[in-house]
């Protein structure tokens, strides 16, 4: 599933073509918002909102439609009239006089009145986005504190959107590996000094994935691996995907672990269990 920074990479891209511009033509793919193709048609693009891995689109009229792409979901941008080749069922097609934006195999998708889309069942129950401009790693330790929080397991909790927004599998790997905590540990069991690291790597790795276009190793480490003629997808992650390898860090070797039936990623000596 795209997380938080794939799903704003993705909205930047649309606003490029977006933004500003009219809709000459909205076509939904799923029989329920076909008549929504009318509502939009005609009417100005206002602004593109990522809210952890919702994406909303809000037009100037006063209607905006909210997507989230759950698993397979993906956004393609192409000149009008020019459709990609794809097996994929397209759910929604917004036209301007130039280009196309075309959001394949999503179902989640619904239209709202600007006003009332708040009323949105995802968006009621998330926390803050991790990518948010006003979030600061003060703000997420105190969160970890919060009594709705403090007694889960950071493995369940940083899946959880309502304790942060856009935070998925892989983050959630690499944010534990950077902070050195075990998944099991809760956030009632730690020091201050490693709630503090934690709301750091929390966000300085979420924010890197999102620069970097999902690559959360660190830029020495990075240039050291491209060196050695590593392809991309042995080098973006410390741990994720990893399993049998040696530790960037220790030389290690990265174990795989079921956690909330999803599996997880994690360097035993660097991120010891409690004793």
């Amino acid at each position: 599933m795209p997380e938080g920074p794939e799903i704003r990479r993705a909205a930047d891209r649309l606003a490029d073509i977006l933004e500003g511009q009219v809709v000459e033509s909205a076509k939904f793919g799923l029989p329920r918002l076909r008549r929504h193709g009318k509502t939009l048609s005609g009417h100005r693009v206002e602004r593109l909102e990522t809210r952890g891995k919702a994406l909303l689109t809000h037009f100037e009229h006063g209607w905006t439609v909210y997507s989230h792409n759950q698993l397979y979901g993906v956004w393609k941008i192409t000149r009008r009239g020019k459709l990609p080749k794809t097996n994929r069922s397209l759910r929604l097609a917004l036209h301007t006089d130039e280009h196309s934006a075309l959001l394949y195999s999503a179902s989640d998708i619904s239209v709202w009145r600007t006003e009332e889309v708040e009323q949105h069942p995802f968006l009621q129950r998330i926390g803050p986005d991790i990518l948010s401009p006003d979030l600061d790693w003060r703000q997420i330790a105190t969160r970890l504190g919060d009594n709705a929080f403090r007694r889960r397991s950071l493995a369940a909790l940083y899946l959880d959107q309502a304790f942060i927004a856009g935070i998925g599998n892989y983050l959630r790997a690499e944010i534990l590996f950077d902070a050195g905590l075990h998944p099991d540990s809760r956030p009632a069991d730690l020091s201050r000094g490693d709630l503090g690291r934690l709301a750091r790597s929390t966000l300085a790795i979420s924010r890197r994935s999102y620069d970097t276009g999902g690559i959360v190793t660190a830029p020495r480490l990075l240039a050291r691996l491209r060196k050695m003629g590593l392809p991309r997808e042995k080098t973006r992650f410390y741990v994720f995907g990893r399993q049998g390898l040696p530790c960037y860090r220790c030389s290690g070797e990265i174990k795989r672990v079921e956690s909330n039936s999803r599996r997880l990623y994690l360097c035993p000596t660097c991120q010891p269990g409690a004793n």
